[in-house]
């Protein structure tokens, strides 16, 4: 195994191993200290940055330059005709993404060090931001779809406990339950497209399935594949999430929703870039529906009543402008927009309470209400003004369908599966507490 094979390696299992430990000295009944977390924490990930730097640059000016790394670690499991490969893969891609990973998910174990002292899931916050670190490495390294998956799956449910992490309030679990989902109900396309993959090219891997694909199949695979990067990337009609998912701590919510996650689906279309660019009915649906999020989240985060909720929808605009980038196939364009967005994002997030401070300075010194972007609204006439900001705080209806049409049918499928468990159960068994969604708005809640 060569240096940079090693450090991919390092850089990707590194997060993973520290929340095994971690995890394991809980269930030993030995909890560290704050300060002992936080050191463990900024020495992984300093570690991850300094490894990637090293990797970097032997992939730009090393003795023989290379396209990509490759760490192949055999098949995990073979059905027949079927096999799970475990194949890790550092290429122009994928490199950026990693080095993001680990330079925000440093920052903010370090900001959060401050952030939540003495909090009551301080340690709890830091075991989860490993695995969602973990689960973001090896979805954005993985060389195949089988192995991104994974690393896609470990960044869903991460998603979900960190929304519900202030668990005893009703708020915030309700509204992860909705998250969850919406997640499982769009993570199907990836799932029937990884088998899809198999079933009509022989494989999933990045650079041997996509020459076996063309015509309908192509379409179908572009399809299944543009379902979960719309719903991991709230993009319309599954925006209706993303504002619910601001329940959370602040600095998960600017890892999740302002850099990191919110981004793995435009990461999932740009990883089928080359059946994007043989099938025109995706490529257009990827575009149409990047202007669509992106006019949505202008107009609804204008009617926003709170910062977080606001920053939320200002992320959901410009990914639907990635988006768009994508699906007109100016993928360099799109890899620049994602590492700038994700890094501004981040910082505001951070710093929302202090933003907040500066424009109640600035609205006293300069003795007026600041409205930035006015000069749209008076283009308009009254009445269609009126009735966009009733649209806009209604958040476009979009609540209402993923209620209707994503939501309630996986509850009642998952009561009534609960109900399966229950047959041959003994009489005066204690059945689980069922849990009901509120459709109370997150900003009524009192979220963080």
């Amino acid at each position: 195994m060569s240096l940079s094979q090693a450090i991919l390696v390092f850089v990707v299992l590194a997060p993973g191993v520290v929340f095994g430990l971690l995890a394991l000295l809980w269930l030993l009944g030995w909890v560290p200290s704050e300060r002992v977390v936080s050191k463990i924490t900024g020495l992984t990930f300093s570690a991850c940055v300094a490894g990637l730097a090293v990797l970097v640059w032997n992939l730009a000016f090393g003795g023989k330059p290379a396209r990509a790394v490759v760490v192949t670690f055999g098949t995990w499991f073979a059905v027949h005709d079927y096999r799970f490969p475990l194949v890790l893969m550092a290429d122009r891609l994928s490199t950026p993404f990693l080095v993001m990973t680990a330079v925000l998910s440093g920052l903010i174990g370090q900001f959060s060090a401050t952030y939540l002292h003495r909090e009551r899931g301080f340690f709890r916050f830091f075991l989860l931001l490993h695995l969602f670190a973990f689960g973001s490495l090896l979805a954005f390294a993985a060389g195949s779809f089988d192995l991104l998956a994974g690393g896609w799956e470990l960044v869903g449910i991460t998603s979900v406990l960190l929304i519900g992490f202030f668990q005893l309030r009703p708020a915030p679990v309700e509204n992860g339950l909705r998250v969850f989902a919406v997640y499982r109900a769009c993570d199907i396309g990836l799932l029937v497209g990884v088998f899809a993959m198999h079933q009509w090219a022989g494989t999933a891997s990045f650079d041997g399935g996509f020459p076996m694909l063309a015509g309908s199949h192509a379409v179908i695979v572009c399809l299944l594949m543009l379902l979960a990067a719309s719903g991991k990337a709230a993009q319309v009609p599954f925006s209706g999430w993303l504002p619910r998912a601001m329940e959370g701590p602040t600095p998960s919510s600017a890892i999740f929703y302002g850099a990191i996650s919110i981004h793995a689906g435009a990461y999932l279309l740009l990883r089928i870039q080359p059946l994007l660019a043989r099938s025109i009915l995706a490529s257009v649906l990827v575009i149409l529906i990047g202007v669509a999020t992106a006019i949505h989240g202008t107009i609804v985060g204008r009617a926003s009543a709170d910062a977080k909720t606001s920053l939320a929808y200002a992320s959901l605009t410009q990914v639907g402008v990635v988006f768009v980038e994508i699906g007109i196939g100016w993928t360099s364009i799109a890899v620049v927009h994602i590492l700038g967005h994700a890094t501004v994002r981040t910082m505001q997030f951070l710093r929302a309470p202090s933003m907040l401070h500066d424009y109640h300075q600035m609205h006293s010194a300069m003795g007026g209400e600041i409205i930035p972007g006015r000069q749209f609204e008076d283009l308009l006439p009254e009445r269609v003004t009126l009735w966009l900001y009733r649209w806009a705080f209604d958040r476009g209806h979009l609540d209402t369908f993923l209620d209707r049409w994503v939501i309630d049918p996986l509850l009642r499928v998952s009561r009534l599966f609960a109900k399966l468990d229950h047959i041959g159960m003994p009489r005066g068994a204690r059945r689980p507490t069922e849990v009901t969604i509120s459709m109370q708005d997150p900003a009524e809640q009192g979220g963080d």
